[in-house]
């Protein structure tokens, strides 16, 4: 194998190999776009459970003092 012949199997063999590594970089920059996109997802379910929550806890309080008049009132 002549020198010419070797450096054409290298050179090959880094083109596909950056061939490979773009492939790998998009699909890293996918999976980001992707996770950061399913973060805000969470993160808005878990300001309405905190609201939701808080609301029931509300609600909660007024049946509460609602039990309590109607037993006083008894």
């Amino acid at each position: 194998m002549t020198a010419e012949e070797d450096t054409a199997i290298v050179a090959g063999q880094l083109a596909d190999l950056t061939r490979a590594v773009q492939e790998m970089s998009d699909q890293l920059k996918s999976l980001r776009t992707r996770a950061d996109s399913q973060q805000e997802r969470a993160d808005t379910q878990q300001e309405r459970i905190d609201l939701a929550a808080r609301e029931l806890a509300e609600v909660s309080e007024r049946l509460q003092a609602a039990a309590n008049a109607l037993r006083a009132s008894i």
